[in-house]
């Protein structure tokens, strides 16, 4: 009897892998050929999965993306407002290895986003959805008397939004060990300037 695979789950496989060495060896280390071979996998088994490291790399950024907003979905659901805001920003913030990991995935993207009209639109959509929801928490604390400044919530919503992008820079560029760029005492100093 044929062994029946789980495609989805190999798909995932592969992104871990692939995850694991760009962390080890950069995107430039991160051929096919390693890929595989860190997954477990024959050279040619990645093929019908993902036919070019092109096509893995849109993936992972996809399964980074969905797993941030899973994350974000449970630490802020039962908050509003500021509590939500800062539990939103904590899950994006690179604090973690697994989050500095995930960024390691998401600035070879955006360096293939450059020059790739669906990357950078897939990149955009991504982002103006984490904006829309960034300006929703806000508009709560607002309401709520938990934020009293005068800029317009589209123009925070934009700089919050590169604040945490920029920290997942710094965490991806940074030596190996070093970790704490005091990234939460940065948001926290940044909310409370709101």
């Amino acid at each position: 009897m044929p062994k029946i695979v789980d495609h989805d789950e190999r798909r995932l496989e592969l992104v871990d892998a692939t995850w694991r060495i760009i962390a080890r060896q950069g995107l430039e280390g991160a051929t096919m050929r390693e890929i595989a071979m860190e997954a477990g996998f024959a050279n040619g088994a990645l093929k019908p999965y993902f036919p070019t490291k092109d096509t893995l790399l849109e993936f992972a950024f996809g399964h980074v993306f969905n797993r941030t907003n899973q994350r974000i979905a449970e630490v802020t659901r039962g908050k509003s407002g500021l509590a939500a805001l800062r539990a939103f920003c904590r899950e994006v913030l690179p604090l973690d290895e697994e989050r500095v990991n995930e960024a390691r995935i998401v600035i070879p993207f955006w360096q293939k986003a450059v020059n790739d009209s669906q990357k950078a639109a897939i990149h955009q959509q991504s982002m103006n959805e984490w904006a829309t929801t960034i300006r929703r928490f806000l508009a709560e604390a607002r309401d709520s008397g938990d934020i009293h400044a005068a800029v317009d919530d589209s123009i925070l919503a934009g700089q919050l939004l590169n604040m945490l992008l920029g920290a997942q820079i710094e965490a991806a560029l940074a030596p190996e060990g070093g970790r704490d760029f005091g990234h939460a005492a940065q948001l926290e100093g940044y909310l409370a300037l709101l």
